[in-house]
């Protein structure tokens, strides 16, 4: 028989109150999140008290309680998240970041890479085919992002690729997944196609503004505008039947960030009506790049402000929010890549990196693959990205959005400054879940 005060709020909860009067519950270990309304909120905050309940006596109690909001005060949820960081660490699962080209036909002014590098290498491509091949007997998920550069330069090699682990993964029922980041000017409706024809599906593509305000910040290779040839081919891509998600990112500094709104307005007259295009903002940073010093970037608190405020006027005008910003909301989908046991990236000479955005930097070079699949691993290095997280930081290990994102959302930024590195999304929870809400309606 139940004790009193029985059932406690979870340690993992976040609330906030939406434009209707209700609220919307998130709990960070099972990703649940839970819209309540006017008439309903007394009953869910008084639930939610510190001091808990003895009994679930309504229909919204059991609720809670079915969703995780509330637990019986029994459960160790400190263990409980223990058990999930350890979750990382399966073998049954890889996610491979490829380069198919370090070269790009842009050249934007913020970006952080040399292209030193051209077309991947044929000994690399024998390499990673021989690698998943001997890796398959053990897999039960095999996700690929495709980097670059710009990938679509090297359209052939991501064909050669995808068509073996395609088969591959159909022979050894291997779920597989894919998506891909591009600039979006050699994103044509064919190739598009092509693209989910081998289960590439979900896509990143940058608009920084409408014109010469996006042309000026991502001409080019040679100079040269891009703007028109990217929107052309979004509209294109919208004929297109098929499921898939893309999501238009726009990065902003204090150059471009007037002009957001104009592009809101281009993006609804395009988009509003076709929830596959969804928006998502994030803040140019100094990334390492030749330009670092002349990028006007934002304060950290004008970013943190401005992500969520473009967000909702985009919203409000009937456009999606990119489902990437829900989607970090879930049980360690926060945590990067980079972080990620299973998680490898190869660049196009076969280096082997932790991170896409620190390729130079002799602590990110991780190892080598060779053309029989074998790898050369520095495990010190790997470990050095793997365990800086939740493992060390007491401050991690007590936070609501510990399951999320476990101390290691980027691992990068925590090497170089020793800061905590806490997602946009945690620190603006309340906003985010008022925007979901929104975004669901």
């Amino acid at each position: 028989m139940k004790t009193k005060n029985s059932y406690v709020p979870s340690r993992f909860n976040a609330l906030s109150h939406t434009d209707d009067n209700g609220v919307v519950l998130f709990n960070s270990y099972n990703g649940a999140i839970a819209h309540f309304s006017d008439e309903e909120k007394e009953t869910v905050i008084n639930s939610l008290k510190r001091t808990g309940t003895d009994s679930l006596e309504n229909e919204i109690q059991k609720d809670l309680y079915n969703n995780g909001f509330l637990v019986s005060s029994d459960v160790d949820e400190k263990r409980r998240a223990q058990f999930l960081h350890q979750s990382l660490h399966r073998t049954d699962i890889m996610h491979l970041v490829l380069l198919p080209t370090e070269a790009c036909n842009f050249r934007c002014t913020y970006c952080y890479e040399t292209f030193e590098r051209g077309k991947m290498d044929r000994k690399i491509i024998n390499g990673l085919k021989a690698f998943v091949q001997e890796k398959k007997a053990n897999l039960s998920t095999l996700h690929i992002s495709w980097f670059g550069g710009e990938p679509l330069v090297s359209l052939d090699v991501i064909e050669e690729l995808s068509n073996h682990f395609l088969s591959i993964a159909k022979e050894n029922n291997i779920q597989y997944s894919c998506d891909l980041v591009t600039n979006g000017y050699l994103l044509t409706k064919d190739v598009f196609q092509r693209l989910l024809s081998w289960n590439i599906n979900q896509f990143m593509i940058t608009i920084d503004g409408i014109g010469e305000v996006h042309d000026n910040r991502r001409p080019l290779l040679g100079g040269g505008n891009t703007f028109g040839k990217i929107i052309d081919n979004l509209i294109a891509i919208k004929d297109v039947p098929d499921s898939f998600n893309i999501t238009i990112r726009t990065n902003f500094d204090e150059s471009n960030l007037q002009e957001a709104s104009k592009l809101t307005e281009v993006l609804k007259e395009h988009f509003a009506d076709d929830r596959r295009f969804g928006i998502m903002y994030r803040p140019v940073g100094k990334w390492g790049g030749k330009n670092d010093d002349d990028i006007p970037v934002c304060s950290r608190t004008m970013s943190n402000k401005k992500i969520w405020e473009l967000t909702d006027e985009a919203i409000a005008q009937g456009l999606s929010m990119s489902p990437m910003v829900a989607d970090s909301l879930m049980p360690s989908a926060s945590v990067c890549y980079a972080a990620k046991p299973h998680s490898l990236v190869v660049g196009s000479d076969g280096q082997l990196y932790k991170c896409t955005l620190s390729f130079d930097e002799e602590f990110n070079k991780v190892g080598k693959i060779h053309e029989d699949g074998s790898l050369d691993l520095d495990y010190d290095k790997i470990a050095s990205w793997v365990t800086s997280g939740e493992e060390t930081d007491t401050v991690c290990q007590s936070c609501f959005y510990r399951p999320a994102c476990q101390g290691n959302h980027c691992p990068l930024y925590r090497i170089r400054t020793g800061e905590r590195p806490c997602p946009y999304e945690k620190r603006n929870i309340k906003k985010v879940l008022n925007l979901i809400w929104k975004n669901s309606l």
